[in-house]
């Protein structure tokens, strides 16, 4: 079943519309709160189309993200009680209440004990809102988690203007042959960590 190359293909459609900086910013600032694609697939053609704008797009890409986290937090923080039954029925809620208790454990160490997680979080082909929604449920102090969402969004979205910059229209290429295992990847290992999450409050 492919999920990520039909979302990919509508995301490059978007890269091509003369609005696309608009559509980017708006990609990236939905994605940080609910959507499920990654800012990356359609910041990565726009770099290739345009190079030498690559930074401007990154950065477009930044600010949209780092609005998003805000709400994202915002509704963490005070629309969880009411969306539980939501996620209940899902069967997400162990999972989410889990991912909090961790986040409260790394609180009780420090709040820079957050911040690192939340950059090492960065790092990870996870979706932006899994940490937006659960620093906001937590309370995360703000400087910490908006330092830690700037540096693990920024990180993502300059590095991959430069490989651009450097790889060319070959590294777009890479991209859409592997988006569809790398989606899924990605999915695999979010699975794998909330596991590990709901093992971890349960046998830890």
């Amino acid at each position: 079943m492919k999920i990520f190359g039909p979302l990919y293909e509508r995301a490059m459609k978007w890269a091509a519309h003369e609005r696309a900086p608009t559509y980017l910013t708006v990609l990236s600032f939905i994605e940080a709160i609910i959507f499920p694609v990654m800012p990356e697939v359609m910041l990565a053609p726009m770099c290739v189309a345009q190079p030498k704008r690559g930074w401007w797009f990154a950065s477009l890409s930044l600010a949209g993200s780092m609005a998003g986290a805000l709400v994202g937090y915002a509704l963490g923080h005070y629309a969880f009680e009411a969306l539980k039954p939501m996620f209940a029925a899902l069967g997400m809620l162990p999972g989410i209440e889990s991912g909090i208790a961790v986040v409260q454990a790394k609180m009780a160490e420090s709040p820079w004990a957050v911040f690192t997680f939340l950059v090492l979080g960065g790092f990870m082909p996870i979706p932006m809102k899994v940490f937006t929604w659960a620093s906001g449920i937590v309370g995360v102090p703000l400087p910490q988690y908006l330092l830690s969402m700037l540096i693990g969004r920024g990180k993502r979205v300059f590095v991959l203007a430069a490989v651009i910059r450097i790889g060319g229209p070959r590294a777009e290429a890479a991209l859409r042959r592997w988006i569809e295992p790398l989606g899924w990847i990605a999915t695999a290992l979010l699975v794998v960590l909330v596991a590990w999450l709901v093992w971890r409050s349960k046998f830890a």
